[in-house]
């Protein structure tokens, strides 16, 4: 069995369902120290974080491996066809929660670091590992934390390379660099209760607020740029009523932004209070920003991940910033060059989550060379 295969399968079988780590981080901290690397427990509240570091001729650049350990709960058993913290081999795939997201990715890190280290002991900069038992969860005290106490330290970060699954159809056709904001509001929108029967009596919170939602659903936020699409609304949640006799007093919704580099989250909260304003509306609005965008759109990094993956994988792969967010939000903030490379992400968060074995061993030389290209003068 390679190496990269038996890690991936010792890390699906621990059930680190968010934010329980179940023993992975000291599987991979006990990995590293053997390489030489100085490793720090940084764990807020319920969350296990570490960071881990090993320097070369020199400290910089510093190059980092990002990622999580903790996974998405299995689902309905009944519909895995493997159980899901058991790592299954079938017909060239591991089945297993995080298989794809991101276990197999942590043990590629691994390998090629080991690889690396044992091939250039002497290597330029730095090696360093960051990571979280909180990217699945509200992500509070995992990596934002960690950064945040990085930063009180002056520990500069240039690269990063973070371990989601960015591929599409094929290992290496997307890498990510960048992603949009998200930035969320809890809106209630007020009337009166009162007896169907009795309107003039009343004031329904459904038909005051159609209008208002109405506009906010085609209006027009910006047009995107060539590296990111146009800003999306989405109402996500919406309820309101108690019974059928019964007018509302309130309505209850909940929406999204995804949002480019061409507005700010403060220019989409100052538009939607004056859309709302503006219909007249009495109503409370409270907002949770879950992440800032950010783009990494030239660089070193990029160029070594795009000759590693062209190497290895022998197709050009595309630079988008399309999906959700990710950590590398909050390592951007350190003015790091960031990247996503991983797996196919076609089964992640689903039943019966899988990666292609061979796709295992590739991303191992795709961080290889990448890691080659930057901490080498190869």
């Amino acid at each position: 069995m390679s190496k990269v295969l038996e890690l991936t399968k010792n890390l699906i079988n621990r059930q680190s369902v968010t934010p329980e780590d179940a023993g992975c981080q000291s599987m991979m901290m006990q990995q590293l120290a053997v390489l030489g690397f100085d490793n720090e427990q940084l764990n807020f509240e319920d969350t296990k974080n570490f960071w881990s570091i090993r320097t070369g001729n020199y400290k910089s650049p510093v190059f980092v491996f990002a990622g999580h350990t903790d996974v998405v709960p299995a689902g309905p058993l009944e519909k895995w066809h493997t159980p899901p913290f058991h790592a299954t081999e079938q017909d060239g795939y591991l089945f297993g929660r995080g298989a794809a997201d991101m276990k197999g990715s942590l043990a590629a890190m691994l390998v090629a670091t080991e690889r690396f280290v044992t091939n250039y002991p002497n290597h330029k900069g730095s090696i360093a590992y960051l990571i979280t038992s909180d990217e699945e969860g509200p992500f509070i005290n995992g990596t934002v934390r960690v950064i945040e106490e990085l930063q009180k330290r002056n520990q500069p970060i240039d690269y990063c390379i973070v371990g989601e699954p960015s591929s599409s159809q094929q290992l290496g056709d997307v890498i990510k660099n960048g992603r949009r904001g998200s930035f969320t509001g809890y809106l209630t929108i007020k009337g009166r209760q009162g007896h169907v029967a009795y309107p003039h009596l009343a004031d329904n919170a459904i038909h005051k607020s159609l209008k208002a939602l109405d506009e906010l659903a085609n209006t027009e936020w910006d047009q995107g740029n060539e590296f990111f699409p146009a800003t999306s609304f989405q109402i996500a949640v919406i309820h309101s009523g108690t019974a059928t006799n019964v007018i509302p007093g309130e309505l209850h919704a909940e929406f999204n932004f995804r949002y480019s580099t061409e507005t700010t989250h403060h220019e989409l909260k100052e538009r939607v209070i004056t859309l709302l304003n503006n219909h007249n509306l009495n109503y409370e609005l409270d907002w949770k920003l879950n992440g800032e965008p950010f783009l990494t759109d030239h660089g070193d990094l990029l160029s070594a991940a795009n000759h590693a993956i062209g190497k290895v994988c022998s197709i050009q792969t595309q630079a988008l910033t399309t999906g959700g967010t990710s950590d590398g939000r909050f390592i951007a903030k350190t003015g790091a060059e960031v990247v996503e490379i991983g797996p196919v992400n076609k089964t992640i968060h689903q039943v019966n989550e899988c990666v292609k074995i061979d796709d295992l061993e590739k991303l191992v030389d795709i961080y290889y060379h990448t890691l080659v290209t930057l901490l080498t003068d190869e």
